[in-house]
């Protein structure tokens, strides 16, 4: 199953997607729908509203448009921790965003005025979703608490980022990270490995990758989370990133205004972000 949620009148609501279509719920957006009980294949806690409309020219918000938490992981690929010279980790690295930070699947990515900073780097990544409320998860009840899967670019600007030792003043500027297009749900994904992952910009291949190459899987994560803290429904974890960033290639790559950054996750979905100032 995929879920979406719609912007519609200057508001939002929860959307099934029914081939072409999708199917309008009872429910202002996918936090509602998951908080409301359990998601399963084929069937929702929270009733049709009546409408349908085109999925195609959906103007579609973040899948969960204002998450409780947003945890993000670093060094969590292989691939990237190879590229950057770095160990792999032997515990997940973890920093925040805030919802603010959030855009939808086909919005601008925001870019900082250039005398703030001209250091954007673009970063695809899986992101798990919470279904359900989870503390001191053991490995099944982990994988359990999954309601699906879908994809972020967690744009960095990596001055901002690396000017102190915590990530966080470079992670989560305003309108700076996509989310989207919809939240596929764990029954079509399983438990998130051996999907490809890619980023082009422009149409160039900056990152093509594979989810196999994950150090703590989507399940590992919750587990690991859980320990220090409840998660709810609709909470984000933003799994990390894999080789192939701007900031690791010589002579480094930025984004920039008018740049079309495509991301894009295996059986998940792809979105398509122009980068504009402001």
């Amino acid at each position: 199953m995929r879920l979406v949620t719609v912007r519609i009148d200057g508001a939002t609501r929860a959307g099934r997607v029914a081939g072409d279509e999708i199917v309008l719920l009872d429910a202002p957006d996918v936090r509602a729908v998951l908080a409301a009980g359990p998601v399963t294949s084929g069937s929702v806690p929270v009733g049709d509203s009546g409408g349908v409309m085109p999925l195609e020219g959906a103007d579609l918000a973040p899948v969960v448009p204002a998450p409780d938490k947003i945890a993000c992981v670093g060094l969590n690929y292989r691939d990237h921790a190879e590229e950057t010279n770095n160990p792999l980790p032997k515990a997940p690295i973890y920093f925040a965003k805030y919802r603010r930070a959030l855009t939808g699947p086909y919005d601008p990515i925001r870019l900082p005025p250039p005398e703030v900073s001209t250091k954007a780097d673009w970063e695809v990544e899986l992101a798990v979703v919470i279904g359900r409320e989870v503390r001191n998860a053991g490995p099944d009840e982990a994988l359990a608490a999954i309601a699906g899967f879908t994809v972020l670019n967690d744009v960095s600007i990596r001055d901002w980022q690396r000017r102190t030792t915590q990530m966080l003043a470079g992670k989560t500027f305003e309108g700076s990270t996509p989310v989207g297009p919809a939240l596929v749900t764990a029954d079509e994904i399983g438990d998130g490995r051996g999907l490809d992952v890619s980023c082009t910009v422009d149409g160039v291949t900056k990152q093509s990758s594979n989810t196999d190459q994950l150090v703590f899987g989507p399940a590992e994560l919750v587990a690991d989370l859980s320990t220090i803290l409840t998660l709810d429904p609709g909470d984000i974890i933003a799994t990390g990133t894999p080789s192939g960033v701007g900031h690791a290639r010589e002579p480094q790559e930025w984004l920039w205004p008018g740049a079309v950054v495509r991301t894009a996750i295996e059986g998940v979905g792809e979105m398509v972000n122009t980068c504009v100032v402001g």
